[in-house]
């Protein structure tokens, strides 16, 4: 296994050169074999454009709108995680090649047929949120509760769109449902009726604000699990009378704003109206003007009066966008510092030439293959949701 030069034999911790190395424990593979084109080679636009004629309705690009411009200049479609999951389903092709990051790709191949292949262009491209939570530690969680005198029964896991194939599964199997940041109060409202408490994974602010914004409980109805520490740094006191058990977990670009950055483009612009997503922290949201998920957020600038002024707290390369194709509105990130998703930023133009031009050699990169059976309990927790009344399918 290919480590740094610099770790030695005491040193228990493997230094990966992202996607050119593998950890057998992690949820996701890093390996990214092959020879990716140069950053800065100038023909490759055109190569792009060439391989996509010859491959034809062979293959379908999909690009989620935090997406660099050079890929989303090439997806035959543009949305939000689910959507584009739902968007390959129906589309028929052979081959998917999602431009987004490794749990997008899992949840295209759940809902895909056995036969479609879907392809992560760099398989280094993760979700620092959906590595929040793994199994092992989802399952000692979950053996907490039950210690606690919760758990099945009592309690019911709930996890947001942005967790792996795993917890996924974990939450098919235990009675549990998905949701995305637009229906996350509609799948509390269920989970709720089928027992006395939620398990909510893997994002803390999400569940904060769905559980006090719109389900009308208390900051004191919810605590915070870690699983880091014994009991999650919780009495088992807590753990039974929490209505809502959150995960200490968190999207690194959502939760970079704070009410700081509240206060400095309000003083910039009086006028300004602040759009946040749900991922942001409750003391961010509860000063917003509009909270919505990234569909949301595009309806509400493209719906908005001209010379509207926003402040958007979202990810930089869908504000930068929004920015781009709306000149009559008055746009500004939320903070000043760039805040990009490292991770999805990941899936470049050269990683997509490298997989299209691979595909047209007959050679299939990077295949994403959820095995059958999380597959099975993870489309469980999906159909549960997609069940729901009044649901939406956007994130």
């Amino acid at each position: 296994m290919p480590t740094s030069s610099l770790a030695t034999a005491a040193d228990r911790t493997q230094l990966l050169i992202l996607g050119r190395g593998a950890d057998p424990t992690s949820e996701r593979g890093t390996v990214c074999p092959g020879e990716v084109p140069a950053a800065s080679d100038p023909s490759l636009v055109a190569r792009a454009r060439a391989a996509k004629e010859i491959l034809g309705d062979s293959v379908f690009v999909l690009g989620h709108h935090y997406q660099r411009d050079e890929v989303i200049e090439f997806a035959d479609a543009r949305g939000d995680s689910f959507k584009l999951a739902q968007e390959a389903a129906a589309n028929g092709a052979d081959t998917i090649i999602f431009c987004g990051v490794h749990f997008m790709a899992e949840t295209a191949d759940i809902l895909t047929d056995e036969s479609t292949r879907v392809i992560l262009p760099d398989l280094a491209a993760g979700c620092s949120m959906a590595d929040m939570a793994d199994i092992a530690q989802v399952e000692r969680a979950w053996e907490d509760l039950r210690a606690a005198g919760v758990g099945p029964g009592h309690t019911v896991p709930m996890t947001y769109m942005n967790s792996t194939a795993a917890i996924k599964s974990f939450t098919g199997r235990n009675g549990g449902v998905v949701c995305t940041s637009s229906n996350a109060e509609r799948a509390m409202e269920w989970a709720f009726e089928q027992g006395e408490q939620i398990l909510f994974l893997p994002d803390e602010h999400l569940g904060r604000n769905t559980a006090v914004l719109d389900m009308g409980l208390s900051l004191d109805d919810c605590v915070v699990y870690n699983p880091h520490q014994p009991l999650g740094g919780l009495t088992a006191e807590q753990l039974r009378d929490a209505k809502v058990v959150l995960w200490k977990g968190h999207c690194s670009v959502h939760g970079t704003f704070t009410p700081a950055h509240v206060a400095l483009a309000r003083a910039k612009n009086p006028d300004v109206k602040l759009l946040v997503h749900p991922e942001c922290r409750h003391e961010v949201v509860t000063q917003a003007d509009e909270v919505g998920s990234t569909s949301y957020i595009i309806e509400a600038v493209r719906n908005a009066e001209p010379g509207t002024a926003w402040a958007i707290g979202t990810e930089l390369n869908l504000v930068g966008r929004l920015a781009q194709e709306h000149p009559e509105q008055d746009i500004m990130f939320l903070n000043d510092n760039v805040c990009f998703c490292a991770t999805m930023n990941r899936i470049d133009l050269p990683h997509l030439v490298w997989t299209l031009e691979e595909l047209v050699q007959g050679r299939v990169v990077n295949e994403i293959r959820v095995d059958p059976d999380t597959r099975h309990w993870a489309k469980v927790a999906l159909d549960r949701m997609l069940s729901l009344p009044g649901r939406s399918d956007r994130d």
